[in-house]
């Protein structure tokens, strides 16, 4: 197990190692980036989105010779054998984890010289069963705590993604992880990999980073009187989760393949577009909410080009071998949309209609249009709210209807003849949900941009609170 831990008192740059967090605000996570002071680096829990960690290797003039993945991850695809086959990394992680692909497996306790400075893993089962969180060692003094989805700042990750007769056993080891990490000296910097925004967990704080001391002062779960209090707090009103979280662990253990070039998007013409549609692809529309609206091509899904764009792609789309044709707005990027895609294991890029929706109309193909609605028109029974459960319990309009966002496919029934309303917090979301209704044959349909919040100070009329 290695010497004694010290105090990680002083900052990390006296011992001359930075460690830089690459925050996807789309997915709620922090990877990181240690400067190993000779020029070569530490990554963990890189995703597939190569870009921050080129940037930031680039940028410190370092090149990335170990990746280390604290856990085989559900909501995205792992960067790291991109890392070896580029840049010669050497992978690192659980020994449990039975990876199909070249790494180095470790269990608890083992070290990893990094050249003057090591790596420790501690085993701490309970986000998932491989589960390892690492210490970074200079000697005997640990700088810092790389803990996954064990310790979060004011929580801990979610047990539940491995199956309901897993969930329960899985948080009684969160139980113990938390507590082993909270033997670490007070001042020991945390570095989580979920965190705000993570369907992974919800945490309370928006906060990325934290020490040992302030999580044993401030975090619920470490202030559980016994294991069963924990178990019971931890699996309270456990959130949705993404369909495609069920299949990535799998494809991580496999190995994503190896990127050989930078991703994009092909330009397809109009007739093209329309062959592949009748032959089962999806169209996915990423353009604002207000281009949306005034016009888009029949039965495609509306997603928005923003930082949670992947999320939704990966709930919405049926699997990963569904081809995909996206439709753009000029200013947006194509490179953008394609990393989106591809972290969260959506490689079927067909490509993107040429011209954008201009050239579909020019060539004779079919527009609709979605009617925006204003506060004052709408009649609050016909809404659909879309956002989460936890969202619509603290605030909504009186009589909407709740149906999340992730559920409305499975739940929109045929054509109806009365207006449908959609809204969310702020529109995207209310576009996403209106082109699932379209699809599913409804016919009188209507956004209301905005939240609720907006509505009631437009009308002067109270929200609703609670389920």
């Amino acid at each position: 197990m290695g010497e004694p831990l010290e105090d990680a008192g002083r900052e990390l740059a006296v011992a001359g190692t930075g460690i830089v967090p690459m925050i996807d605000e789309g997915l709620g996570n922090s990877a990181y980036l240690a400067d190993l002071g000779d020029g070569r680096a530490l990554a963990v829990d890189v995703s597939r989105d190569m870009r921050p960690v080129r940037a930031a290797a680039r940028r410190d003039g370092l090149r990335v010779a170990f990746a280390a993945e604290t856990h085989l991850h559900a909501d995205f695809l792992s960067g790291a054998r991109q890392l070896a086959a580029s840049d010669g990394a050497e992978i690192l992680g659980s020994a449990a984890g039975r990876r199909a692909f070249t790494h180095h497996g470790l269990a608890d306790g083992d070290e990893v010289d990094l050249g003057g400075l090591t790596l420790r893993a501690w085993a701490t089962p309970g986000h998932t069963t491989e589960h390892l969180s690492f210490l970074l060692l200079d000697g005997s003094q640990v700088l810092g705590a790389f803990t996954g989805g064990s310790l979060l700042v004011g929580a801990a990750a979610r047990t539940d993604l491995a199956g309901p007769e897993q969930t329960e056993p899985l948080a009684r080891a969160q139980y113990a992880s938390l507590r082993r990490l909270a033997t670490l000296p007070d001042a020991t910097p945390v570095y989580p990999t979920h965190g705000a925004g993570s369907f992974c967990s919800a945490p309370p704080s928006a906060e990325r980073t934290t020490t040992i001391g302030r999580e044993k002062a401030a975090n619920p779960l470490l202030a559980a009187p016994d294991e069963d209090a924990f178990v019971t707090a931890l699996l309270a009103s456990p959130s949705t989760f993404p369909p495609y979280f069920l299949r990535l662990a799998a494809e991580n253990r496999r190995g994503p393949a190896v990127l050989t070039s930078e991703p994009g998007l092909a330009a397809l013409p109009a007739d093209l577009v329309r062959a592949l549609v009748e032959d089962g692809a999806q169209v996915i529309d990423v353009r604002p909410l207000d281009a949306y609206a005034a016009g888009h091509i029949p039965g495609s899904l509306a997603i928005a080009l923003r930082p949670v764009f992947a999320t939704w792609l990966g709930w919405l789309v049926p699997g990963p071998a569904t081809a995909l044709v996206f439709v753009r707005d000029p200013g947006q990027d194509p490179g953008e949309i394609a990393w989106q895609a591809l972290k969260i294991g959506c490689g079927n890029l067909a490509g993107e209609l040429a011209g954008g929706l201009p050239a579909w109309a020019a060539a004779g193909q079919p527009v609709t249009a979605t009617t925006l609605i204003t506060p004052g028109q709408v009649a609050p029974a016909r809404v659909i709210d879309v956002r989460q459960a936890s969202e619509y319990a603290g605030g909504h309009l009186p009589g909407a209807r709740n149906i999340e966002l992730g559920a409305l496919a499975g739940e929109a029934t045929g054509a109806s003849g009365e207006q449908v309303v959609t809204m969310c917090g702020h529109g995207e979301r209310a576009a996403t949900a209106a082109s699932l209704l379209e699809r599913a044959g409804h016919t009188e349909i209507a956004i209301l941009p905005g939240g609720p919040p907006d509505w009631s100070h437009i009308t002067g009329l109270p929200l609703e609170a609670g389920a």
